[in-house]
């Protein structure tokens, strides 16, 4: 009974997230969907692996939907051996999900049946991890998409037949920009990775004419955090900036406001929205604004900092708005290139952020030391009812995220 309830415990003990995909322009065009299992967890059966395909289903395409998570993104789901079997089982909105085929499964006559049917649905097909090889090959009559792995010899050999084919590529564990360069060169047409996390990628994608404006940028973001901004200087400064106004305007007339009248002006929309509203939407365009490295990175910065703000609502003196800015804070070194010292150091922000930021101390530390284990799914050692509450955050905060990113989406 107790090895049974220490299995129990470790497979309820998952998290949950989205990795971004974005094509060779560096737009954001779709997320992988990903189950991350205890990291107590010392083996997966067969079991697990559908347990686990069945709760990011549900979670993803029937609690929340894709609508809400992604918007109009595509999805690439892992689908066990199982799970390939039975079609029946496959989530909805066939022409948004690409049905991932985990690198152990072979090209063996009826998973090569399967598949077919998988595409005669509707869904597009992506090969993980893909390694050509004798079992594998038959599996090339059904992909649409091949992972390659960058991690392990490439052979261009093999690249071509895939392009000869007409398959379309993904470049996993892309770790810095030469890399991305030079296979976006050879006809590769997603990337998966964190290269663009570096300050060279974002130093090379900044957009012309706003690249250089880090100083009006930095002025912007530290009237923000002031505890009562001056409306007057946060419009003078709004209206330098011609994109940072037509997007906060586009914001604010928007259908979730459900407004009578059109609001025109800046003064308007910061009356309308309210000091904390316009923090963050003034924040998210400016950043989205710097260029493809900082967008792609902007909603893993929201969603961390609305967690923040989520989970301290439970916390006992701990403020709300406070702990969503240093969420936010906390990535601001990679969206703005810059180090996180110097950034702190020219902001109003308290003792008490910097050292949550910068030192994880303090119950905002504490928090956000937390919400970056879960993030890199190490969470050995927590509840289950914990890491349950955190994948419960993560999926509002999510939402909250993709909603944001659609109104600065242009």
């Amino acid at each position: 009974m107790e090895t049974q309830d220490k299995e129990q415990h470790a497979s309820e003990n998952y998290c949950i997230a989205l990795q971004p995909i974005c094509n060779n322009k560096m737009r954001h065009v779709a997320d992988e969907l990903l189950y991350r299992s205890s990291a107590e967890a010392t083996f997966a059966t067969v079991d697990d692996q559908m347990q686990a395909t069945a709760r990011v289903c549900n979670a993803a395409f029937y609690e929340t939907g894709l609508e809400k998570l992604i918007g109009n993104r595509k999805l690439f789901f892992n689908a066990p051996r199982e799970w390939i079997l039975k079609p029946e089982l496959l989530p909805p909105n066939p022409e948004q999900v690409v049905v991932e085929v985990l690198e152990s499964v072979t090209g063996e006559p009826k998973i090569i049946e399967a598949l077919k049917k998988v595409r005669a649905l509707g869904y597009d097909v992506a090969l993980d991890d893909f390694i050509l090889t004798t079992e594998t090959e038959p599996l090339l009559d059904v992909a649409s998409i091949i992972k390659v792995d960058l991690f392990e010899p490439v052979r261009e050999e093999d690249i071509d037949l895939y392009k000869e084919r007409g398959i379309r590529l993904l470049a996993e564990k892309v770790e810095d920009l030469e890399t991305f360069k030079h296979y976006r060169d050879m006809g590769f047409e997603f990337f998966q990775g964190y290269f663009y996390a570096r300050p060279e990628v974002h130093a090379e994608t900044s957009r012309k004419g706003r690249g250089n404006n880090r100083g009006a940028q930095i002025r912007i973001l530290k009237e923000a955090q002031e505890e009562e901004p001056d409306y007057q200087v946060m419009e003078n400064l709004i209206a330098q900036d011609p994109q940072l106004t037509f997007m906060l305007l586009k914001y604010v007339n928007s259908a979730a406001f459900r407004r009578r009248s059109e609001i025109t002006t800046i003064h308007q929309a910061l009356n309308t929205l309210g000091i904390d509203r316009v923090r963050t939407i003034v924040t998210t365009v400016m950043l989205a604004n710097n260029g493809p490295a900082s967008r792609l990175l902007l909603p893993q910065a929201l969603t961390r900092a609305a967690m923040c703000e989520k989970l301290a609502d439970d916390m006992s003196g701990v403020n709300t708005r406070t702990a969503f800015m240093v969420g936010l804070m906390s990535m601001m070194d990679v969206l703005m290139g810059t180090s996180l010292d110097e950034l702190l150091q020219q902001l109003p922000l308290s003792t008490e952020i910097k050292n949550a930021i910068l030192y994880r101390q303090g119950k905002l530390g504490q928090l956000l030391a937390l919400i970056i284990a879960f993030e890199h799914a190490k969470l050995a050692g927590k509840s289950a009812s914990l890491v349950d509450r955190l994948n419960q955050a993560w999926m509002v905060s999510q939402v909250w995220s993709n909603e944001i990113m659609m109104q600065v989406d242009y």
